[in-house]
């Protein structure tokens, strides 16, 4: 049953060159009866999301494109074009979500239920990742279970903690609680707007609800390694605390150096092999159990190599380019302090 009779929610999409997954993203969105609205804000495309949009606009009568226009100093291109889908909306609930992801039948109606449960004024979700490559599975399945240690469920959910953290593909605010935070325009440069959104709401006073979400909606994030490589980059080093001691403490817990002294001890005791052997073997048991509790395939575990040496490249580049004071996305480059 649904959370609410009439349809309740503004669905806002920021989307720049996404013509491979746009007209999915919003046939996904057209299907939920809880969404009054989609308006699409076009942030400068230069492929055919433009062309897919209007056609689009044509057949599915709540569809809105909104032209974003130059971006204006000192935002962010993502934050500036869901501001502008916020601007004047009217119903109860803003949903922002990304141009990748695909919302299945039923998800807006159980964020509005979870909501209307816990009396939450902000409810995320992290859709299930769909992963098609090996670079994928070596790497993403392993970012979301060390993000896990980082940003606890019950933790961000329990209104006492101060954690707050969110995730972007899927961040439903109540409409007066995003006002009176600010929105967009409060976190105008922030990379990770979504966690800055929730810390802001947090503080405000408003409640969060943060979940898993691959019963509410999927994605997938990157198609091309360079562009997973450029999206990471962006944003493991603030993800995980920001600061060069939280950076150093992730390479130390990541990195297997136990494995790799003992196999260089090997070369003089050969039991030490045996050793090593066996303190992987504990790890891969170990990233099997946090694959399984965060929806993975426990087939993922095959990458768990590649993607130990990915992740620690991937946030020594990340911490290297906030030092070096600028991040790059999509065709743009932005300013950031370590």
């Amino acid at each position: 049953m649904n959370a609410t009779a009439t349809p309740a929610i503004t669905a806002i999409v920021p989307a720049r060159n996404e013509e491979q997954s746009i007209e999915t993203a919003v046939r996904s969105l057209a299907a939920q009866p809880e969404i009054a609205e989609i308006r699409v804000v076009n942030d400068g495309s230069t492929d055919c999301t433009g062309d897919i949009l209007l056609r689009l606009a044509k057949e599915i009568p709540q569809l809105r494109v909104i032209e974003a226009g130059p971006l204006p100093s000192g935002w962010v291109g993502k934050n500036h074009a869901a501001w502008l889908g916020a601007q004047d909306a009217t119903t109860g609930w803003l949903l922002f979500t990304d141009a990748d992801v695909r919302h299945l039948p039923g998800g807006a109606s159980r964020a509005l239920e979870l909501a209307a449960s816990t009396g939450a004024a902000l409810v995320s979700f992290s859709p299930r990742q769909v992963l098609e490559t090996w670079w994928e599975r070596a790497l993403i399945p392993l970012v979301f279970t060390r993000l896990a240690a980082h940003f606890s469920y019950p933790r961000v959910n329990d209104r006492l903690a101060p954690d707050a953290a969110a995730n972007g593909q899927f961040l439903l605010f109540r409409r007066d609680a995003y006002q009176s935070i600010g929105g967009h325009r409060a976190v105008a440069s922030e990379v990770l707007e979504d966690v800055a959104l929730a810390r802001r709401a947090k503080a405000g006073g408003y409640s969060l609800q943060f979940a898993p979400g691959t019963e509410i909606a999927e994605t997938r994030m990157y198609r091309t390694f360079p562009a997973m490589w450029q999206g990471w980059t962006k944003n493991l080093y603030p993800l995980v605390g920001g600061a060069p001691v939280s950076a150093a403490e992730e390479l130390l817990r990541i990195a297997p150096l136990a494995e790799l002294a003992l196999f260089a001890l090997g070369f003089f005791y050969p039991l030490a092999w045996y050793l090593a052997a066996a303190v992987v073997l504990l790890n891969l048991v170990a990233y099997g159990r946090q694959l399984r509790r965060h929806s993975f395939p426990l087939r993922y575990i095959l990458w768990w190599g590649p993607g130990v040496v990915l992740y620690a490249a991937a946030l020594v580049v990340s911490a290297s380019r906030y030092f070096a004071g600028s991040v790059a996305w999509k065709g743009r480059t932005y300013p950031v302090r370590p």
